[in-house]
């Protein structure tokens, strides 16, 4: 079983950043994919960046240059750090892993973008 909690979303301005966190407990490994997707009102959820050991990262178009996706092993946390939001990356925002096949939500952490 595997638990992931987000944390750090909040309402920004436009231009503003934004670092998110998912904290992982449980049966986690360190090359256990790991991702961030997000979901506005009206859309389907939609990947944003994701991360594999050993591999680039990989990100949506609409947040290349713009987002950051790391991982803290020793910390079992990912994290997403957003800069020069825009009101379009406003959404709840999930973590998400990938563990022996098995997918894991978190909760979701709302980011909201004022222009």
């Amino acid at each position: 079983q595997v638990q992931l909690v987000e944390s750090g979303g909040g309402l920004v301005q436009a231009g503003e950043s934004l670092r998110l966190s998912c904290a992982a407990s449980g049966s986690i490994f360190s090359n256990s994919a790991m991702g961030w997707y997000r979901q506005a009102p009206g859309k389907q959820r939609e990947l944003v960046a994701s991360i594999t050991s050993g591999r680039s990262p990989n990100y949506a178009d609409s947040v290349k240059g713009r987002f950051t996706i790391s991982r803290d092993n020793a910390k079992n946390t990912v994290y997403l750090q957003m800069n020069s939001l825009k009101p379009e990356d406003t959404a709840v925002y999930y973590c998400n892993a990938k563990v022996l096949g098995s997918y894991y939500w978190g909760q979701g952490t709302q980011v909201t973008v004022s222009s």
